[in-house]
This record gives structure tokens, C-alpha cells and sequence, in this order.
């Protein structure tokens, strides 16, 4: 199994990388992201899972971990089922049973070992990491042929899966099931992937795989949010930055003339309005800040319990759930921004980009740093490096 330690695993995207099967990842971002499927055998070689069948069972059954169990039914009946978690063991069908899927949804916030192996795909940017969804199948179990609106690799963890993909073009849905599964499925290719092979499939590539015997597979999603969805946070958080950002005067209409139409709205209250919004928007810093601090968040389930109060000497380590990012200006860390420059700024893009300081690194750091860094240890987000 190809060992990523999360913490100080750094690409060079010049240099060939067997997940991609032996292509840079500045070819597979050129040649493949968004655009076309790539299929590599043996991306991780002589893959181990790291979550056992029983483990992972363990972790739908707990209240901040979201799973979804789908089940395929008999001919003639509604050919799929969907339950939310958690599920106690005995809410599960029996192991024997065919047909059945347990989907565990952000398992790299919960187990180390599994958020190891996002290490690997660091060429790309970690505001689009979503997260690491295991999928456990008895034989014949899946979805549903289907596709997903974000880049998505498929890792077979244990056992073998048949998928069959395809280019969709009639992308409508089914309407006798409550899974969002494709009415005309036209598969175009077909692969059975066995432990440590890879498929990754670009946004919207319709795919359906079938488990040929018990079989785990781990999908890295990537997340794609829509226009509307930007603007409306983006919008929520300038908000916020408003009285920071705007000064306090009011509206005047001294020249306001006598009206027999009460209803209708001022064009000069239109136009202060309108000002206001341009005021708020016309310098890009607040705006980047917002979208830092929104791509930063940390997903809603996680919260971080209080760590060691003073800086460890050995080196720090972000913890797993930490999302950590910077632009020109500003350092982004779990929904919070500084703004930072010159050396302390290096510093901290180093820990964004490597999550993780070394000894040297640390006992380099200007005494503001180490200040800041001091409180993440405190909150949880940052922790003790092991040796």
C-alpha cells in the first residue's frame, strides 16, 4: 500500500505520480480534469484498506456521522430503497443478503488513516476537497446508474466492482425511486476494479457500479458550488462586514418634492442603496475575505474540543478537520481570517499548503506567530506533531 502521511506530504506536479498512472499532475490537470475519465491500475499498489467492514459499521451507527443506507429490491417491486442513518448493527441487513449499500459520507474527519490518503491529491487546490465517502456493498449492491455535478475518484478499498460509464447526454431522472438515478442510462465503457485501482470521472459523467461480492469502494469528492449559492453567502457575510466596512450616514432627501404617489419608491433612495452595495463591493479584499472565511468553514458536524495551551517544540500538525487557506492578503483557518505578510506570511502558507511546521520552522517564527499558532493549539485546531 503507497503510505501518504498527511501531515508532511508535499506533490512536486512535475514528477510522475503513480495514483495518476504515471502521468504528472500537471498532465492529468491539462489532459483530464474536467474533461475526460482516467482509469489507472494499481494507483495505490497492493492496497490495504484502512477501515475494516465492522469499523466502519461502527461509525454509521454514531449521531455526527452521516450515512445512507440504499437497498435494491426484487423485480417488480420499487427497485430501490433509501434510509438515513445512524444505524445501530441489527438496523443493517444481514451480510449475506445481496443488493444492499451502506454509504458513509466524510469518513476523513473521523479516521486518520483514511484522511492520510487525501495527502495524494494535494495538486489540487484544497478548497475543492469535499470529502472521502465510503461506499460497503453486498454482492449485486449500488445506486443506480447516476451522475454527480462535482470531479469524483473512484478507489476500490476491498473486493471488485463493475462500473459501466458514459457520456450522458438525456440526463432526466427517474421518477419511481428516491434516488437520483438516470432514466436512459447509455453506458459507453466498462471496468472491474479490484483493490488499489482507480477511476476518476469528470462532473456530470454518468457511472453505475455493481459490487461483485462483498466489496468497499472510497470515492474523493470534490466539491462544485453553484453561482447562487456563492452569491448568497458572500452576500451574508459583507454583510456582517458591513459596519467595519461603512460609515454611518443617513439618508437624506432634502429635495424631496410633495407626492400623490405614495407607494412608489424614491429613485434618490434606489440610488443610495445602490451606493451602499458598491461601497461594500468596490474593494476586493472584503469580498476575498468573505469567500476565504466561507471556504474555510468547516463542514457542520465537526466542532473541535480545546487542545494544549502552550506550543509544542517537536512541531505542529493541523488537525484532520481543519481547513486551512490563504490568498494575497489574508490567512483562512476554520472560518476566520488574518491578515498577514512577509516572513509570518510564508510561514503560515507553509502550514496551509504541508499542514504541518517543523521544529526549525517553529523556533524561526516571529513571537506574533508563534502567539497565533499558540492559540489554534488552544481551540483544538492545530496539534502536537508525532516525532
Amino acid at each position: 500500500m503507497s503510505q501518504f502521511q498527511e501531515s508532511d506530504f508535499t506533490v512536486d506536479i512535475d514528477q510522475p505520480l503513480g495514483l495518476l498512472g504515471g502521468l504528472t499532475p500537471a498532465q492529468f490537470m491539462k489532459r483530464h480534469w474536467q474533461r475526460k475519465p482516467l482509469l489507472v491500475r494499481q494507483a495505490f499498489a497492493d492496497f490495504k484498506a484502512p477501515l475494516s467492514r465492522s469499523e466502519l459499521v461502527s461509525l454509521a451507527a454514531q449521531e455526527e456521522v452521516e450515512s445512507r443506507l440504499v437497498i435494491r429490491e426484487e423485480p417488480g417491486r420499487t427497485p430501490w430503497r433509501l434510509r438515513s442513518g445512524p444505524f445501530e448493527r441489527r438496523a443493517l441487513p444481514a451480510f449475506a443478503k445481496p443488493g444492499w449499500t451502506l454509504l458513509v459520507q466524510g469518513v476523513d474527519l473521523h479516521v486518520q488513516s483514511v484522511a492520510d490518503l487525501l495527502a495524494g491529491f494535494r495538486f489540487v487546490p484544497a478548497a475543492r476537497l469535499d470529502d472521502l465517502m465510503i461506499s460497503y456493498a453486498t454482492d449485486q449492491g449500488g445506486v443506480g446508474p447516476h451522475f454527480d455535478s462535482y470531479d469524483v475518484f473512484l478507489l476500490q478499498a476491498q473486493g471488485r466492482r463493475r462500473w459501466r460509464i458514459g457520456r450522458q447526454k438525456a440526463l432526466q431522472l427517474r421518477d419511481d425511486t428516491p434516488l437520483k438515478i438516470l432514466a436512459n442510462f447509455e453506458p459507453e465503457a466498462e471496468y472491474v476494479l479490484e483493490p488499489g485501482d482507480m477511476l476518476y470521472l469528470p462532473p456530470r459523467y454518468a457511472h453505475d457500479g455493481i459490487a461483485e461480492g462483498e466489496c468497499m469502494t472510497y470515492s474523493v469528492g470534490f466539491r462544485a458550488p453553484k453561482r447562487d449559492e456563492v452569491a448568497r453567502d458572500l452576500m451574508q457575510r459583507l454583510g456582517e462586514q458591513a459596519d467595519e466596512a461603512m460609515d454611518d450616514q443617513l439618508y437624506k432627501d432634502p429635495d424631496q418634492a410633495a407626492t400623490a404617489s405614495p407607494g412608489a419608491i424614491p429613485a434618490a433612495l434606489q440610488n443610495f442603496a445602490q451606493d451602499a452595495l458598491q461601497r461594500l463591493l468596490e474593494d476586493p479584499s472584503r469580498w476575498q475575505r468573505a469567500l476565504g472565511e466561507s471556504l474555510s468553514e468547516p463542514k457542520p458536524q465537526v466542532w473541535f474540543q480545546p487542545g494544549d495551551e502552550g506550543l509544542p517544540l517537536e512541531g505542529v500538525v493541523l488537525d484532520r478537520r481543519s481547513r486551512m487557506m490563504y490568498d494575497a492578503t489574508h490567512i483562512y483557518l476554520n472560518g476566520e481570517s488574518w491578515r498577514a505578510s512577509g516572513a509570518d506570511a510564508r510561514l503560515m502558507r507553509t502550514l496551509a499548503d504541508q499542514r504541518s511546521l517543523s521544529a526549525q520552522q517553529l523556533a524561526k517564527s516571529s513571537q506574533g506567530a508563534k502567539d497565533l499558532l499558540k492559540d489554534w493549539c488552544a481551540a483544538g485546531w492545530l496539534l502536537r506533531k508525532n516525532p
